[in-house]
């Protein structure tokens, strides 16, 4: 199968495989866990953060975030498809007792600006009415189309957050995609945040995981937190030898990525019925609209199923997403199947 639903489905390497094997391992709780403390110290120096902690998954990075960041009845506020909003379940609210706000793009990039996100604000509010505690941001932004947020445009929110004394959490899963796009060091990227979260697991190629990062004294409440939903894991040090090699060397190839999905844009930009600005797609997502085939999302999605390819399908649109067990043949048979599903009456 093709396998273009999420860059999740990437399998590990032969080298993590090996890696995983012969790692090095502890009790993490315990915190004796060598491998996963070098991936942690590791994690914080390239993103230049005090400290670092090892999550399961992105989805807990972020409500960890959350709560640490928050008080039970305050609001939080995102765009209004960011991933903390619409993907985690409403644990937002069943974790940390929060309401979240949201705001809508005006440039549909899914980044929002301060002149977006300042009106929606609740500063020493009336009795009647939630404070805000947190300002969530997303970069690359999943379902505006892997879009990219530049380290001054993330700069100037969390200057003007901190202004007003909110802190502000970097929702990164994909935040080497938008380095590699935009040339600029995850460091630069995520520099003013107070928080950040990127996933080991999705381009980068690991297994499992996601890191967490901020000050020593948030990661510290954090481990309390992680520890309470779960994810406090024994001999993580297998899954984190997989991890360091992710880290270190996963970035080197997400350009690859980046030009399959353009390919994937362009070739799709010339099906008649299905409506895509390619120029658009700058790291390894591709959302495309359907609604003018004559056929649904779903129908598409299965006779693409039937040639062997997997997608997404939501609505009158489609998601793709390149990762590095998709090849540029793969993208050109992908391109004519859809084609000729297209055409069929």
């Amino acid at each position: 199968m093709i396998d273009l639903r999420s860059d999740t489905v990437t399998k590990p390497s032969d080298k993590m495989r090996a890696a995983m094997a012969q790692a090095e391992v502890g009790d993490d709780v315990f915190g004796d866990d060598p491998t996963v403390n070098r991936l942690q110290e590791r994690a914080a120096e390239v993103f230049e953060k005090e400290a670092a902690l090892w999550v399961p998954t992105g989805c807990m990075g972020n409500e960890i975030a959350v709560k640490v960041h928050t008080k039970p009845g305050q609001e939080i506020v995102t765009e209004d498809r960011g991933h903390i909003l619409n993907y985690e379940l409403g644990a937002a609210a069943v974790i940390s007792g929060v309401t979240i706000r949201a705001v809508k793009s005006a440039d549909g990039s899914g980044h929002l600006t301060w002149d977006e996100i300042e009106p929606a604000l609740k500063i020493d509010p009336p009795y009647f009415q939630a404070a805000t505690g947190l300002v969530c941001l997303e970069n690359t932004h999943n379902f505006a189309g892997g879009s990219v947020m530049t380290a001054a445009a993330c700069a100037d929110v969390c200057e003007r957050s901190h202004a007003v004394r909110l802190p502000v959490h970097m929702d990164g899963a994909r935040i080497f995609n938008a380095s590699v796009a935009l040339g600029e060091t995850v460091a630069d990227l995520t520099r003013a945040c107070d928080s950040v979260m990127f996933t080991l697991s999705k381009g980068l190629g690991a297994p499992a995981g996601s890191i967490l990062l901020g000050t020593t004294e948030f990661i510290a409440e954090s481990r309390i937190w992680r520890k309470r939903l779960g994810g406090g894991m024994r001999q993580l040090g297998i899954l984190a030898a997989a991890g360091l090699i992710a880290l270190d060397e996963g970035p080197e190839r997400l350009h690859e990525d980046h030009a399959n999905a353009r390919a994937l844009a362009e070739g799709l930009a010339e099906i008649k019925g299905i409506a895509i600005d390619f120029e658009k797609v700058v790291t390894n997502i591709v959302i495309f609209d359907i609604s003018a085939t004559g056929k649904t999302s779903a129908e598409i999605v299965a006779a693409l199923k039937d040639s062997g390819i997997l997608a997404i399908g939501f609505g009158n649109l489609i998601r793709m997403v390149t990762h590095l067990d998709v090849t540029s043949n793969e993208v050109g048979k992908t391109i004519q199947a859809i084609s000729e599903i297209c055409h069929q009456n």
